[in-house]
This record gives structure tokens, C-alpha cells and sequence, in this order.
């Protein structure tokens, strides 16, 4: 064999070695690697079947705080993207728990997003799992903290509400008292503690009926409900009040359009909607009633010719007792309750409540609700529609 063969068969036989080793030396890599993934990820028997389980946001970190199991409710409050946590507020209570080696909890307000929208407010719970991981359970108080807030808002609303008709109503009686001699002043102040008191009437009745809308969720027992009959029973509720005004109030052609839900709250926001338009509209005035569907969204709209709504109390309406002008609102009856009813029936039914307005043009309100097809039992034959 020659001396340059000698040489290839060399390099070869290093190559080949070479190669081997490689081999070897990544195959007990990978090994290793699987090792200590298997160790830093691996749970307590039944433990990830138990968390998993859990119902309330819970999630389980390792040493780096790094995620390594999380519920699907966690996920969905935004606490972790599937990795890592969101907060460093729950990074600092699980490294306070890891570090004292027992349980810690904390109340936090965290934002729901990067925009801040809307805020979590939670009870959080860190418990060691072992020397590095940490269970992280969650008992997020947001929407009891929130209904709290508007329960206290509105008692402190209504507690000032009231205080206007009731000190009118003593004064008044007074007043009539001290006129007992004069017929004249006798006539008067009863017509003003009558109105004061029908005004009084009026306020207890919406708020009674505010507490309701709020409370009740009328996709529970819901039913089919036809909006043509929803809008005629509404318009007839109000008609003594347009006729008395001089308002006539128009309503567009049947629609033949279906919602779901409780028909008698349906009825009191178009209802409510209606008068609202009457109470502002001047003698000889018209009020339109309509119906449309539009991309599965049926719309009532109800328009006026009033006296329109500035620009900048138009993203207030619907607040509770807001009133856009309160000279007139005293003048009308309002109670700054009929609108914000009609947003919360509208929001309870999976639908909204718009608003558009222009000063001495007038206003148009809308509905919208989700469309559903008419039962069967309801639908008429095209002839019948025809002639309808």
C-alpha cells in the first residue's frame, strides 16, 4: 500500500471518529436537555388534573416565573399569553411566596389591557408548589366591586332626586295651610302640590323600574317577541299625551321583524323613547315611528322635530338622571331615568341605544337588537303580507 494511501485511509478513519463523537456528544445533549424539562415542568402526580379542573383563573410558574400550566379562565382574563405572566404585580407576590416559602395573597388592580379600559380587580393567591414552582389562583372581584359602585351611585342619585318634590310638596302644603281663606291661592297651590305630586308618582315609578331592568336578564325566559306590536302597544300608551300636547305621532309600515326576549321591557323603552319625543316637541309637532333590519340587526327608531340635543350632552344622555336642559326637564315631568332605562333594556337584550341630534332640528333615538326569523306559527302568506 502506498504511502498516499495510507494518508486517505487516515482521514477517513479521523473523520469517521470525528463523526462519531459528535454524535455521542449531542445525543447525551438532548438527553440531559429532556432531563431538565422533564424536571422543571413536571407537576405532582394529579396535580395538573387538578388545576385544570379549577374553575376560577389559577396558573402554575417555575423558577423564572416562566408559565408552565394555565387555565383556560386565567388565559382569558388576560393574565398570562400562554407563556409569561402580564403583571409584575403577580410576579412580585409569587417571588414573595417563593421566597417566604408559604402561602401570600394580595388585593390588586391591574388593567385589563394596555389601553387600561377597563380595570381587574382581584384577590390573588400564591402558594409554593416546591422549592421553585408556585400555584397562582385568582378570585377576580371585578364586576361585584363595579355593581357595588353603581348600587352605592344610585341610592346617592336617588336620595337627591327625591329631596326636589318631597321639600315641594311640604312647602306647598304649608302654604295651603296659610291660604286657607283665600279660594284663589287655595285653586293654586293645589294645582302646583298636584303636579308636584304626580311628579313625585312619576319619579318613584322609574326608579322602581330602573331597579328591575337592572336586576333582570330577559334572555333567561325569553321569547319570540313581534316589534310591530311592541311599537303599536308603546305608541297607544302615549297617545292621551301626544293628543293633549297637539303632537301627532306617525308609524311607519308593518316590518314583520322578530327579537328575542321579555316583551314588556321591550314595550317600556320604545314607550319611553316615544314620550321622551312628545315631551320635547312643540304644539303641532310629529314624532315618527320606524322599523328596519339591517345586517341581522332589527333598528326602532324613534324621531322627533324638537329642539335637538347640543353635541357636547350627547355622550351623556343615557346617563342616569342626566338631564340635557334642567329648566325644561321640570317644565316636562323628566326624570332623567327614561333614557338611561331604555339603554339598559337595549343592553340586557344583547342590543344598544344610539342617539343622533342637531340643535333646532331635532333628535332620532334607535334600538338595535339582535333579528331572529318569525316562528313559524307567525308567518303569513305573501298574499296576506301584501294586503298587511
Amino acid at each position: 500500500m502506498s504511502a498516499a494511501s495510507i494518508v486517505v485511509l487516515g482521514i477517513v478513519f479521523g473523520l469517521a471518529v470525528g463523526v462519531l463523537f459528535a454524535v455521542l456528544i449531542r445525543a447525551a445533549f438532548d438527553r440531559g436537555s429532556a432531563v431538565l424539562d422533564a424536571q422543571s415542568t413536571a407537576l405532582p402526580d394529579g396535580a395538573t388534573a387538578v388545576i385544570s379542573a379549577l374553575r376560577e383563573p389559577a396558573l402554575v410558574v417555575d423558577g423564572s416565573n416562566e408559565v408552565l400550566l394555565a387555565t383556560p379562565e386565567a388565559v382569558a382574563l388576560g393574565l398570562t399569553d400562554g407563556r409569561s405572566l402580564r403583571h409584575p404585580e403577580l410576579q412580585r407576590l409569587l417571588d414573595e411566596a417563593r421566597r417566604e416559602c408559604r402561602p401570600q395573597s394580595a388585593d390588586l388592580s391591574l388593567p385589563r389591557s394596555a389601553a387600561g379600559a377597563r380595570t381587574l380587580v382581584l384577590t390573588a393567591r400564591a402558594a409554593p408548589v416546591d422549592a421553585a414552582r408556585v400555584l397562582l389562583v385568582v378570585d377576580d372581584r371585578s364586576d361585584a366591586v363595579r355593581l357595588d359602585a353603581v348600587r352605592r351611585d344610585f341610592v346617592a342619585n336617588t336620595s337627591h332626586e327625591l329631596k326636589t318634590p318631597i321639600g315641594a310638596v311640604s312647602l306647598l302644603a304649608e302654604a295651603l295651610d296659610s291660604a286657607a281663606d283665600d279660594p284663589d291661592q287655595v285653586r293654586r297651590f293645589a294645582a302646583r302640590l298636584s303636579a308636584e305630586a304626580s311628579r313625585l308618582a312619576t319619579l318613584v315609578q322609574q326608579i322602581i323600574e330602573f331597579s328591575r331592568v337592572q336586576g333582570a336578564d330577559p334572555l333567561e325566559e325569553a321569547e319570540a317577541v313581534p316589534l310591530d306590536e311592541v311599537v303599536r302597544a308603546a305608541v297607544e300608551h302615549t297617545r292621551v299625551g301626544a293628543e293633549s300636547k297637539g303632537v301627532g305621532v306617525v308609524i311607519g309600515k308593518k316590518s314583520h321583524l322578530w327579537t328575542l326576549g321579555d316583551r314588556a321591557m321591550l314595550t317600556t323603552a320604545v314607550q319611553n323613547l316615544v314620550a321622551n319625543a312628545i315631551a320635547f316637541s312643540s304644539a303641532g309637532g310629529h314624532v315618527g315611528v320606524g322599523l328596519r333590519s339591517r345586517d341581522g340587526i332589527v333598528e326602532i327608531a324613534v324621531s322627533d322635530q324638537g329642539i335637538g340635543i347640543a353635541e357636547d350632552d350627547l355622550d351623556r344622555v343615557f346617563e342616569r338622571f342626566y338631564r340635557t336642559d334642567q329648566a325644561r326637564s321640570r317644565s316636562t315631568g323628566g326624570t332623567g331615568l327614561g333614557l338611561s332605562i331604555v339603554k339598559h333594556i337595549a343592553e340586557n337584550h344583547g342590543g344598544e341605544a344610539r342617539v343622533w341630534s342637531r340643535l333646532g332640528r331635532g333628535s332620532t333615538f334607535t334600538i338595535r337588537l339582535p333579528e331572529i326569523p318569525a316562528p313559524a306559527s307567525a308567518r303569513t302568506p305573501r298574499r296576506e303580507k301584501e294586503r298587511a
